[in-house]
């Protein structure tokens, strides 16, 4: 495809920033009992968040100013916006669970960490292979993962509402990691609207 307005490495540097941001939470969660270093995850994905804006900002402002785009002009605001509403995601995690004040998190809040790392990694190795059709069947199939992972999420989910709802007695902690398991399943679905989006530029373009 044309590489007019230097879209594919905005998306690529974007898509760096979701896999990074994702690491950080998950080392936020593996490390949420020691105060200076959450912090430290916290300030890291606050960071991460606004480079990804301002390659965000960037690809909009340049998608005006190009003529000739390299697919559809809705597709490319479409992903650059669902991309940066990953790592949004990210950092609402992040910052609710200060917020809310949570003192404690649950095996469940690590494994749904961990499954959206895993999303956002093959999210950034779609975005990767994006500017070449001939990696149409590669990134296809990636997708397939993105969704697979995304089942994943939604038992992990409802097994740790389950769980929560059965077990919790503190009514306060309860709300709370309600809240947190719903933004961080929020994460991986979100990962699969990038990959559905992906999958319709490949299959309009291929």
């Amino acid at each position: 495809m044309p590489r007019e307005g230097r879209f594919f490495d905005l998306f690529d540097q974007h898509a760096e920033q979701i896999a990074a941001g994702s690491r950080e939470l998950v080392d936020l969660v593996s490390h949420y009992g020691d105060p200076p270093a959450r912090q430290r995850h916290i300030d890291a994905i606050d960071a991460i968040e606004k480079a990804a804006d301002g390659f965000t900002h960037e690809a909009v402002a340049l998608l005006h100013r190009t003529f000739i785009t390299p697919f559809d002009r809705d597709q490319i605001h479409t992903l650059i916006i669902q991309m940066d509403d990953i790592l949004d995601l990210i950092q609402d995690v992040a910052e609710s669970a200060i917020l809310y004040d949570l003192q404690r998190v649950t095996p469940e809040t690590q494994q749904l960490a961990e499954i959206n790392q895993m999303c956002c990694e093959r999210v950034q190795a779609s975005v990767n292979l994006l500017s070449s059709m001939e990696n149409a069947a590669q990134i296809l199939k990636i997708g397939q993962e993105i969704d697979q992972l995304e089942s994943d999420a939604d038992r992990v989910m409802r097994s740790a509402m389950s769980k929560l709802f059965r077990d919790e007695t503190d009514v306060r902690q309860l709300i709370k990691l309600k809240a947190i398991y719903e933004l961080l399943e929020a994460v991986s679905d979100k990962c699969k609207d990038v990959a559905n989006i992906i999958e319709g530029v490949v299959l309009e373009n291929a």
